[in-house]
């Protein structure tokens, strides 16, 4: 695994170090050479690499399937390639949703963090350019999620912002107070972790079963660290009672308006907001439905939920803004 093997060159890194400061210490002695020396016409071998450097590789065949249409690469368990299916994920599915706010055609496809260039999802590969013979004339950037936003913004999609300062504070209940609820009630509660979590990130990755626990043990462990950046202790009482502190700030902001911060067409806060109402809302089968039902108290962030549904993964014969 990469981990390992970034761990270990150091070591053996120092270990080349000494072992050549003492060769050269000791040249004029030969008993002080080392027992396990490299064989000469080896040595002479091995000189010789590498032979060629190759250039950096190109992106897997499969993704040239449809080269000339934007792809969102997502979390999914869905074979739908065409962006109607919300992701199972809500980093994801927040992007996938504001990418639909924009109007821009793409499709969807499923993929892993290992597989991202930046080593998490989601990430998008724009159209290629081609030529009369239908092939690709260059290779596509690749656009990570950090910027995705100015990739649309580049591409004509220019909304209203609001006060930054306000926008800040109000995300910040969604990065901190919301996302906390979530990683506990996802992968700290055990009948969550096997019934959801697994079935989502675990089993598609390999059949091993030690792999599989080894990799359910690091996806906990992952979780717990990050709540315990903020707290000494993981109470579920107290997460929920600040979950719902914070629905009830969303609550408050969002009022009577279709759109938060009073917007007249959605954009990226209500992707985001979304992208954790649908899920615990609709998107999962939660045995253990304290935050669902904590949500579900705020009417009109059900409302909400339900106008992005309408809106972008719901049609009626026909195609909406960034569906076919």
């Amino acid at each position: 695994m990469p981990s390992s093997n970034n761990s270990s060159k150091p070591h053996l890194d120092e270990e080349g170090v000494s072992r050549t400061s003492a060769s050269s210490t000791a040249r004029a002695s030969p008993q002080s050479r080392p027992w396990l020396a490299l064989p000469a016409p080896l040595k002479h071998l091995f000189s010789k690499f590498p032979l060629r450097t190759l250039p950096a590789s190109q992106l897997p065949a499969r993704t040239a399937h449809h080269r000339d249409e934007h792809v969102l690469y997502i979390f999914t368990n869905s074979s739908d390639l065409d962006g109607n299916t919300p992701s199972c994920n809500p980093t994801c599915l927040k992007w996938q949703t504001y990418l639909k706010f924009t109007g821009l055609d793409f499709h969807t496809a499923a993929s892993t963090n290992h597989a991202s260039p930046t080593g998490a999802l989601p990430f998008l590969i724009p159209a290629s350019s081609s030529n009369l013979q239908g092939e690709a004339t260059g290779q596509s950037s690749v656009v990570p999620s950090n910027k995705l936003q100015k990739w649309a913004q580049d591409k004509g999609f220019v909304q209203e912002e609001a006060d930054s300062m306000r926008y800040e504070a109000y995300m910040s209940l969604l990065d901190h107070r919301i996302r906390r609820a979530w990683l506990y009630t996802l992968y700290l509660v055990p009948r969550h972790f096997r019934s959801i979590a697994a079935l989502l990130y675990i089993y598609p990755s390999t059949v091993s079963s030690p792999v599989r626990f080894a990799l359910s043990r690091s996806l906990q462990a992952a979780a717990l660290a990050e709540l315990l950046t903020t707290s000494s202790t993981v109470s579920s009482d107290n997460l929920m009672t600040e979950a719902d502190g914070a629905f009830a700030a969303l609550s408050t902001l969002l009022g009577d308006d279709d759109w938060f911060f009073r917007s007249k067409e959605p954009g990226l806060f209500d992707a985001s907001v979304f992208a954790y109402t649908y899920l615990l809302l609709d998107g999962m089968k939660w045995e253990e439905d304290t935050l669902k039902q904590k949500l579900r108290a705020y009417g009109n962030l059900v409302k909400h939920k339900d106008r992005v549904v309408l809106k972008c993964y719901s049609f009626d014969g026909r195609a909406r803004p960034g569906q076919r």
